[in-house]
């Protein structure tokens, strides 16, 4: 089995690059589309969907709303679902900062130089030149801009990934041979048994930490951990009697969880 993340500027054909790879070792691309699949299958609703997309919130949307983490820690649960089943090409949103402490995880950034992509563009969209070039720069800026706000780190950090390649200078064809040759190499091992609930276990703490989110708590640093599969145990300081009741009967409904431990610890205020 091969579980890949594909990080990729547009105009260098990386999404052609995945299908066929996809295709040789016979795993699912995870991209935008598949993905969305893969979070209505874990019971979130299109409405939930709609910050799912790589592009930072300005600071009126954060200081308004706190729907942009929410969005985030959806966006995390779904990479670690999709990735709990241990093969795969999962397509951007994060994954290789995502999945990069899982050594069965291979990363792979793919891209070209600015002028190539231009005329990819050009010829692919049937756009002039300087309309390729400003999709291009917006593309690159909304890139940096998601990753410093969601993992405050560079994608272009040469660290993130195990290979980086240019299609430009081999072929899109000999690029995809390079990638599923890698894949497969006996070094790469498959996804054990715990690194897979280990997984469903980070899936399910991501989607819970989005749940508490959108509760609107008042708290102190709540803490969710997954100890165990089905167990969710949370901790941190409440400050209303009544959130203490709240949380268990709801967190209790998200499927796969079986039981809620709440440690927490009780500040009233004096206007409570």
């Amino acid at each position: 089995m091969a579980l890949i993340t594909l990080t990729h500027t547009i105009g260098c054909d990386a999404l052609e690059i995945a299908r066929r790879v996809a295709d040789s070792l016979d795993v699912e691309i995870y991209d935008d589309v598949r993905l969305k699949e893969e979070a209505l299958r874990m019971g979130l609703h299109t409405e939930e969907l709609k910050g799912f997309n790589e592009k930072a919130p300005d600071w009126f949307e954060r200081l308004l709303s706190n729907k942009p983490d929410v969005y985030l820690h959806l966006m995390e649960s779904v990479v670690f679902e999709a990735a709990r089943l241990g093969e795969g090409i999962i397509i951007g949103h994060g994954s290789q900062v995502l999945l990069h402490d899982f050594g069965c995880a291979m990363h792979v950034l793919v891209t070209a130089q600015e002028e190539s992509r231009i005329r990819n563009l050009m010829q692919q969209m049937g756009i002039s030149r300087e309309a390729a070039q400003k999709q291009i720069h917006k593309s690159d800026t909304q890139k940096k801009g998601f990753f410093q706000y969601a993992f405050h780190k560079d994608w272009r950090d040469p660290a993130l990934y195990d290979l980086c390649v240019n299609p430009d200078k081999i072929g899109l064809e000999r690029t995809a041979q390079f990638i599923h040759d890698m894949a497969r190499s006996p070094e790469l091992k498959a996804c054990s048994i715990y690194a897979r609930d280990a997984l469903e276990r980070l899936a399910q703490t991501k989607r819970i930490e989005a749940l508490l989110l959108e509760m609107d708590l008042r708290h102190a640093g709540l803490r969710v951990e997954m100890p165990e599969k089905g167990v969710a145990q949370i901790s941190g300081v409440l400050y209303k009697f009544e959130d203490k009741g709240r949380i268990p009967a709801i967190v209790g409904r998200i499927p796969g969880v079986e039981k809620v431990q709440l440690e927490v610890t009780m500040m009233p205020t004096a206007y409570d």
